[in-house]
């Protein structure tokens, strides 16, 4: 009797098993096929650098964007930052005007994070900017303005929600109240249905009323809140009527599926090698801080320096994928001075070099990848660009390169870098390489440049 009774629960369980991967089987609406999808993104892969933007009234306490969180602040408390924003400065042209000098082709902005204020008149809650000292709506002036820079337009959208009356509280959010019988208690009378329809409004609103929007970074799935808390197929049916083209990350737990996302998010942090997904290389992109926090942090001191930034541009795309690089605005509506001068120092570099991160990927696996180097590609142009990490003494040796192409010089001014391929020993002075292999001539000095990079044309 036993045994009978564990293998009923055996099968029991195996149903519930196959209902889980039939919830997510490929719905009727999702007809795309890979190739239109190749098509659908091939800006977004070509543009390879992209701005984020965190904004929102963790900018006032100005101590990182889950401030909230950490600090276990109650809405009665977390009240005074709403009545307190007015950002008296901001002017989303001037934003735009950075973004363009850095060199980035796409921006995405937090219209809605973790704390649930909305940035823009949302008929739907009156915590929004309309009802802060700020008074207006803090969306359209910023599309309309990176638009007119040729920047491609992107919103962020938390699932997430630490202040809707219907988001039920879990063992990670909201912050408060922490202990579980206060959190049983506080949930009754949560309708986690009714915050599912508010996401869809709110979604709606912001996917109808700014014109084409290229991407949405829904945030984020976790143990506790999945699929079915967010109605996530119902939500991404409705993303995708309404926005065709757009282009949705991989944060709605939909990852056992391959129509319910387009892209791979790894977050803060440099992933070793191009992601795959059962194999199959696919589309990624690293969202990244220029400190260590993403909302506006005045006393965060991990910065990283231009060298590093435009080190891991390179690196990102050297492995096939896009950068993601996050602005955290102050109260007041500005860039702080410190994401400023990191952004001039970004945009001197690509100013010369952008050629070898638009339209590039990973190098094919024929050319060897000289030492401290990282490689681009672009397979269009049929242009290799060596990115040297470190400017080497006099020479540079290219293993196998020999025949594989007819021309070499330095991308920052053009000027021409010699090659050749001696395998004859001379005298003590003379330098050799092996058959099939290419000494780069190099000037003694490193060009005056944050990181060199050689353009090969090939053959």
């Amino acid at each position: 009797m036993k045994t009978l009774r564990l293998s009923l629960l055996l099968a029991l369980l195996l149903l519930i098993q196959l209902a889980e991967v039939n919830a997510q089987e490929r719905p009727a609406w999702a007809k795309e096929t890979k190739e239109q999808k190749e098509k659908r993104m091939k800006w977004w892969t070509d543009a390879r650098f992209g701005m984020f933007i965190h904004w929102g009234l963790y900018a006032v306490p100005a101590r990182h964007e889950w401030v909230k969180y950490y600090e276990h602040i109650s809405d009665k408390d977390y009240e005074k930052y709403f009545n307190l924003f007015d950002p008296d400065l901001y002017n989303p042209k001037q934003w735009a005007a950075k973004a363009k000098e850095a060199g980035m082709k796409y921006f995405v902005i937090t219209t809605k994070h973790h704390e649930g204020f909305s940035l823009w008149d949302t008929k739907y809650s009156d915590y929004k900017a309309t009802k802060t000292p700020a008074g207006r709506d803090l969306i359209k002036p910023m599309v309309e303005a990176f638009r007119a820079e040729g920047i491609k337009v992107g919103f962020y959208y938390s699932l997430i929600d630490w202040h809707h009356p219907d988001f039920e509280l879990d063992a990670s959010h909201p912050p408060t109240p922490q202990g579980k019988e206060a959190r049983d208690a506080a949930n009754k009378g949560r309708d986690q249905k009714k915050y599912q329809a508010y996401m869809k409004n709110q979604i709606t609103e912001l996917l109808t009323q700014y014109g084409p929007i290229d991407m949405l970074f829904t945030d984020f799935s976790y143990a506790g809140k999945g699929h079915k808390e967010w109605d996530s197929e119902g939500l991404l049916k409705l993303i995708r009527k309404l926005q065709p083209n757009i282009i949705v990350n991989d944060r709605l737990d939909l990852n056992d599926t391959d129509w319910g996302w387009d892209i791979k998010t790894p977050e803060q942090f440099m992933p070793r090698e191009w992601l795959t997904v059962k194999g199959e290389k696919v589309p990624w992109e690293t969202c990244q801080t220029f400190s260590g926090s993403w909302g506006y942090h005045r006393d965060e001191n991990s910065w990283k320096s231009v060298p590093q930034l435009i080190a891991m541009l390179i690196e990102t795309v050297s492995k096939g994928g896009n950068l993601l690089l996050n602005v955290g605005p102050t109260a007041r509506g500005e860039f702080d001075e410190r994401a400023n001068q990191r952004l001039e120092g970004m945009g001197a570099w690509m100013k010369q070099h952008s050629r070898s991160i638009y339209g590039c990927t990973q190098a094919p696996e024929t050319f060897k990848v000289p030492q401290n180097c990282f490689l681009t590609y672009n397979a269009e142009k049929k242009r290799l660009y060596i990115h040297l990490m470190q400017w080497p003494f006099k020479s540079l040796h290219l293993e196998g390169f020999k025949g594989k192409f007819k021309y070499a010089q330095l991308l920052n001014d053009g000027s021409e870098v010699k090659f050749y391929s001696p395998t004859q020993e001379g005298s003590h002075t003379t330098e050799t390489t092996k058959d099939g292999d290419v000494i780069l001539n190099l000037p003694v000095q490193k060009p005056n440049v944050e990181i060199p990079v050689i353009e090969l044309i090939l053959e």
